[in-house]
């Protein structure tokens, strides 16, 4: 004798089908137990629809109840900061993400710079506001693949936001808790210092990871060794430091200069024992595609190799942990 569920089996979309972890038939109930591993929320609404569309009037079915099973994914947070500001870690933030969005993770950017945010026109989309959703920001999308909220997206791009202390961090809050859906890797851009954004990022989300940014002049070099100092005390692992705007080539004669000086970056994480991750050159080229709101790592130009390379790092860093 069939089994009875064989038949609702085989009435299942493909799609169900294959999540599919168990289906009972009791009492004119069926109940079907599906794996929603990776789904946003959207998915696992049209998932569940179609489940039920499927069974419902079948033979025997009375009732359809849909169980989607699936932990909460792990999202883990990499935060980008420097000791000061100007060393370009905005424009590394944007294209690390683009960078390990091209390589394959599912990526989402935070602009956690409350009271100077330039993601918006580092991706060029100033003037677009995020939707919400069951009470939840939905980050803003575009097309490399890695959704950004910005305060920058919530405020007029021309008043000034004066705000204290706590009012920032419960800004912060609302951004990192946002509606990520199946992001599983968070940048996070920090402002420059070590005050109160930084440390409700230490206290109440804490990152995986840190990656400070700085230019090579012994100025930045000071600050940035803050940084470090800022994380190690929050136990936050520091993946490593990016110099910034390392060399200059004169798009005329090809030589190279160093208005900003040389290896400073690379020597301070040996002295801190941290990994140096790679430099990233002082070029025309990235200014320009930053102001027009196109990362230089989505392109495959010489532009976008430092970061390229410098995102692999990261990448062999988030698997090995």
């Amino acid at each position: 004798m069939s089994d009875p569920t064989d038949a609702l089996r085989a009435a299942l979309p493909q799609l169900a089908q294959s999540r599919l972890q168990s289906l009972r038939l009791n009492d004119g109930v069926a109940i079907a137990v599906l794996d929603a591993a990776g789904l946003d929320q959207v998915e696992r609404e049209r998932l569940e629809a179609a489940v039920k569309e499927a069974l419902a009037g079948k033979p025997g079915v009375q009732d359809v109840r849909v169980a989607l099973m699936a932990d909460k994914p792990r999202r883990r947070i990499i935060a980008v900061g420097s000791g000061k500001g100007g060393v370009g870690k905005s424009t590394v933030s944007a294209n690390l993400a683009v960078a390990l969005a091209r390589m394959g993770r599912k990526v989402g950017l935070v602009d956690a710079d409350i009271y100077g945010p330039s993601q918006p026109r580092l991706f060029g989309s100033e003037g677009v506001k995020p939707e919400a959703r069951n009470d939840k920001l939905v980050p803003v999308p575009n097309q490399w693949g890695v959704p950004v909220l910005s305060m920058g997206q919530l405020i007029d791009p021309d008043k000034a936001i004066a705000w204290r202390g706590p009012m920032a961090s419960n800004a912060l809050g609302q951004l990192i808790d946002a509606d990520w859906g199946a992001v599983d890797t968070l940048i996070v851009d920090l402002p420059p210092g070590t005050g109160d954004v930084q440390l409700t990022i230490l206290q109440r989300h804490k990152p995986d990871g840190a990656v400070i940014v700085s230019t090579p002049q012994d100025l930045a070099l000071i600050d940035a060794r803050r940084a470090v100092q800022l994380f190690e005390v929050g136990q936050v692992p520091v993946i490593g430091m990016v110099e910034n705007m390392a060399g200059y080539a004169c798009p005329h004669c090809g030589e190279v200069s160093d208005p900003f000086g040389a290896g400073g970056a690379e020597v301070a994480a040996r002295d801190m024992g941290l990994a140096f991750l790679g430099r990233i050159p002082l070029d025309l080229q990235i200014r320009k595609a930053s102001d027009a709101g196109t990362p230089p790592a989505a392109s495959d130009g010489r532009e976008g190799e430092a970061f390229s390379a410098i995102a692999r790092r990261i990448s062999s860093w988030l698997d090995n942990r």
